[in-house]
């Protein structure tokens, strides 16, 4: 965004006016990445979830799996009390049939035999519980760590545009107002360039030139932390969405978008590619060819085309 007036509409910008613009976009921008931060531990914190519920359904098995054991264990002691009230020596003293005895010290061995096997698997059982229980106390700590990452960047986004409003409102009735117009200018400008380039843009085959195509619907359309569609957008929603258009399925966060598909390298672009912006990364957009991608870039901003070159650019990925 540049507050560039018309001469004749609206006087030049002063300095200070010129350097609350730049502040504000900066603080814009950090509350974009702050916000892309949040969604990328929210992607994770749904995937250690699922992770924790699979460890804690196993656990319930271990312990059923257990609690079976224990009770064969117990059938057993009983079974063995019974064949066994007197010392085997006595009992062959006073049989009046040492052969029946003798048959069931046989029935005895057996019994003792079987509970040694229980308990052998009783202790396996009880091993393999107690690791799945810990892995589950693991698990469970690493979503509760998440889960406050997730809550500090969401407060970090929200904390820089309060910090920009601030900043806004520091300026004069006058100051402000001419800002908000500049602003209101310049977007108004970037999207009718983008509605027009998208109008004149020659198709790409394939599921890129369905995302692309998807992606360029919606220029013009507010940019909101976390938001995927289909009025309002932030930087991974849109992607996420258009993508999803194509048949590809993507997690809604910049930094895990990077690790799905084929890195290509800065020069080998060609229109559909992810390309990838910051370190660590928190933006991403949709190249669309000459230099320029289609993307949501930041509270205050709409969806619109841009120069790739206008963010630290991190890398490309071809789904």
């Amino acid at each position: 965004m540049a507050l560039t007036p018309d001469a004749q509409a609206a006087p030049r910008p002063s300095a200070r006016l010129l350097e609350v613009q730049a502040r504000v976009i900066d603080l814009q921008n950090q509350a974009a990445s702050a916000a892309e931060g949040a969604q990328e531990a929210k992607v994770r914190l749904g995937q250690l979830n699922q992770t924790l519920a699979g460890v804690q359904e196993k656990a319930a098995k271990q312990r059923a799996e257990l609690e079976v054991i224990r009770k064969s264990l117990g059938s057993i002691a009983l079974e063995q009390y019974k064949s066994s009230g007197l010392g085997q020596s006595l009992q062959l003293l006073f049989s009046s049939d040492p052969t029946a005895y003798l048959s069931s010290a046989g029935d005895l061995d057996s019994i003792t035999r079987r509970r040694s096997v229980e308990l052998r698997r009783y202790e396996s059982a009880t091993q393999k519980l107690r690791q799945t229980t810990l892995l589950v106390s693991d698990k469970a700590k690493l979503v509760r760590a998440t889960q406050t990452r997730l809550e500090a960047q969401a407060r970090a986004a929200n904390a820089k545009l309060a910090e920009a409003e601030k900043l806004l409102k520091s300026l004069k009735a006058s100051e402000r107002k001419a800002f908000l117009a500049a602003q209101k200018r310049a977007e108004a400008n970037d999207i009718a360039s983008s509605r027009a380039e998208a109008k004149n843009y020659k198709s790409t085959s394939g599921r890129a030139g369905v995302a692309i195509r998807f992606a360029l619907a919606q220029i013009g359309d507010r940019y909101v932390f976390g938001a995927d569609g289909m009025q309002t957008w932030d930087c991974s929603g849109l992607t996420m969405r258009a993508f999803a258009a194509a048949g590809v399925a993507l997690p809604h966060s910049s930094r895990a978008q990077f690790h799905y598909g084929r890195q290509i390298p800065r020069s080998q672009l060609r229109p559909g590619d992810l390309v990838f912006f910051k370190r660590p990364i928190s933006h991403v957009g949709i190249y669309i060819g000459n230099g320029k991608m289609i993307h949501a870039p930041r509270p205050g901003s709409r969806v619109k085309i841009a120069p790739i070159n206008q963010m630290r650019y991190a890398g490309a990925v071809r789904l």
